[in-house]
């Protein structure tokens, strides 16, 4: 049964992930907290629109992740310039 697989594999993680783990597992109960929207036809979505939505939806991401680098974002060091 997959819900002992998953148990089993439990067991195994460091403390390190099962953090992750228990960090997916409340961005899925959040998900399953809101009511489902179903996705508009993009052609029927202003800007405004999408530009909020996009906002909502980056707002949910970790904030714990690692950025890059200030001068990953510049083009002159695409090209070595």
């Amino acid at each position: 049964m997959l819900q002992e697989k998953i148990k089993q594999e439990i067991d195994t993680l460091s403390e390190a992930q099962l953090k992750q783990v228990e960090s997916f597992i409340a961005s899925i109960k959040i998900q399953s907290d809101r009511p489902q929207t179903s996705l508009r036809a993009w052609n029927t979505v202003t800007p405004e629109e999408w530009a909020r939505d996009f906002r909502e939806w980056t707002s949910q991401l970790p904030k714990n992740g690692v950025s890059l680098p200030d001068e990953a974002f510049d083009r002159g060091s695409i090209y070595g310039e």
